[in-house]
């Protein structure tokens, strides 16, 4: 087992299970630092829905999981967890969480788990694959060969580095022949063209909708969603804006626009009408005073910056034009992305081994055998919610056993 992540370490328990010697070579002192960081430091470690939810909402090969979601599915992953000790919770949008809010109690499960079917956990880091006729043979690791009839490559994708996810496992694959499709950040904050306001960094908006559209396809909308965006400096991040991150391909400066919706519980005719009663109780007041009723104080400057209207001009004199423009723009609040945050900054890779290299009922190569692929290193990726995580055990799970 290369590896001693989410996928890692649910494939060593699951072999150790059928009886299996299991041997885990993990390069950090510790099993499992990035689900250390994973929900914020409280690990969203899957999604308690059916396995078609799990599916519709894994937009890169999501149908390759069939297999394995119905091997072990989100309530095998809770049952798993549970019955090794460890209370789960579930929140808003069906996020399970450990009841203690501390992903470290995840982490120790799982060690205890391993522990408990006697894998040995060795803290080197891999540098090669050996095979020999189409066949698996063995690895190198600290200037040592080490022979195995069965390898299981899951170290990862290449996001968050400093936790071990360096990218080794696509060199693994590579290297026996596999294809690797293009790597992206997915789930990443995203840079904009347009310059936030330095009194806007880091302003969460709360219950608002974001659609992305891509300009290169006519403008054709291709995500749609509702809840929180925080922005930064940079650009935008937040839970709905790293969902949306996935859905941009072939990334190029200017080609995909963000509509904000800062009040989509509003119609505009309802809008019109609340603007013209903060009108009139502001009456003899600035714009930039107006402003203060409809939106966060760090968005303002932008906002007068869009609409073009003086920040000291009399509210009751704007005019019904100027008006229509105001609820334009806070149903519309455009902003042009730039590109992606560095790698370091996604929750996971987008792209790895090419699925159709992979056989989908048990994780084996098609090419190497008793080579076996688990996790973010092949190209599967999900959206936010635990639906990542899920995968990872699911893959996990169908390698060891195979």
């Amino acid at each position: 087992m290369i590896g001693g992540g989410a996928s890692g370490m649910m494939a060593a328990i699951f072999s150790a299970k059928n009886g299996d010697s299991v041997t885990v070579f993990e390069k950090n002192p510790k099993i499992g630092r990035k689900l250390y960081i994973t929900g914020k430091g409280r690990c969203n470690l899957t999604n308690n829905c059916n396995i078609q939810t799990v599916i519709a909402n894994t937009p890169t090969n999501g149908r390759f999981l069939y297999s394995a979601l119905n091997r072990f599915s989100p309530s095998d992953t809770m049952r798993f967890f549970e019955d090794n000790g460890l209370p789960l919770k579930t929140e808003r949008g069906n996020r399970v969480f450990p009841v203690s809010d501390k992903a470290s109690d995840v982490v120790d499960t799982l060690f205890k788990a391993a522990k408990k079917h006697h894998c040995e956990i060795i803290n080197r880091t891999v540098t090669e694959l050996i095979a020999k006729e189409g066949h698996i043979t063995g690895l190198s690791a600290g200037n040592k060969i080490y022979e195995f009839d069965k390898i299981i490559v899951a170290c990862g994708g290449k996001s968050y580095p400093l936790t071990g996810s360096t990218g080794d496992g696509y060199a693994f694959a590579a290297s026996m022949g596999h294809t690797i499709t293009p790597l992206y950040p997915s789930l990443v904050p995203l840079e904009t063209v347009e310059k936030i306001d330095p009194l806007a960094d880091k302003l969460l908006l709360k219950n608002i909708s974001v659609s992305v559209y891509d300009t290169i396809k006519g403008n054709k909308r291709i995500f749609n969603d509702f809840g929180e965006l925080q922005l930064m400096r940079y650009g935008v991040t937040g839970a709905v804006i790293l969902s949306a991150s996935s859905h941009m391909r072939e990334m190029v400066e200017g080609r995909y626009k963000l509509e904000l919706d800062l009040k989509p519980a509003l119609t505009e005719e309802k809008l019109d009408a609340r603007l013209i009663r903060q009108i009139e109780a502001d009456k003899g007041k600035s714009y930039e005073y107006m402003l203060r009723s409809l939106m966060p104080s760090g968005l303002i400057n932008m906002f007068i910056e869009m609409t073009d209207i003086s920040s000291n001009r009399n509210c009751s004199e704007i005019t019904r034009a100027e008006r229509k423009k105001i609820i334009l723009y806070l149903k519309h609040f455009i902003l042009t992305v730039k590109g992606y945050r560095p790698v370091s900054e996604a929750i996971i890779t987008s792209g790895g081994v090419d699925v159709r290299e992979i056989d989908p009922k048990t994780m084996e190569s098609k090419l190497i055998k008793g080579l076996y692929f688990a996790g973010e290193v092949i190209d599967v990726d999900a959206y936010t919610g635990g639906f990542n995580l899920q995968a990872a055990f699911s893959t996990g799970v169908l390698a060891g056993e195979g």
